[in-house]
């Protein structure tokens, strides 16, 4: 008799659902912009640090030792001088690599929809707030 694997019922509305912590680490945009900079192939730290705008040292360490952690990146250190350290996606990771992708193209389709919808709120609320 073959078996089954019965996999558990998640419901990520329910506060103590093990998939928000899974949901905190896909949702952060260093972990989105990491994990599109990496579908290309292996880089090191400071490729990562120069792709990626605005990204210093203090959130991509821990952001990098987060995704391993998470397998979703694998770490490859070498014994040289200085020491080269190397970023793979791991097969996890490839496979939210298109989703994320996805979300970063929906970005850039709408990002002018949003600014004008923010700025919209911002003068109603300005106007709000002149005549009170």
């Amino acid at each position: 008799m073959a078996r089954t694997k019965t996999v558990p019922a998640y419901n990520v509305y329910s506060e103590d659902c093990p998939t928000r912590t899974v949901l905190d680490i896909v949702a952060d945009k260093w972990t989105s912009l990491l994990i599109v900079a990496l579908v290309p192939g292996t880089k090191r730290f400071q490729q990562l640090k120069r792709e990626i705008g605005g990204i210093t040292q203090k959130m991509l360490t821990p952001t990098l030792r987060s995704l391993e952690r998470n397998g979703l990146l694998e770490r490859r250190a070498y014994p040289t001088v200085p020491p080269r350290v190397e970023y793979t996606l791991t097969r996890l990771g490839h496979t939210l690599s298109d989703s994320l992708k996805a979300l970063q193209d929906w970005s850039v389709a709408h990002v002018e929809e949003i600014q004008r919808a923010r700025k919209a709120m911002d003068a109603r609320r300005e106007r709000a707030n002149l005549s009170a």
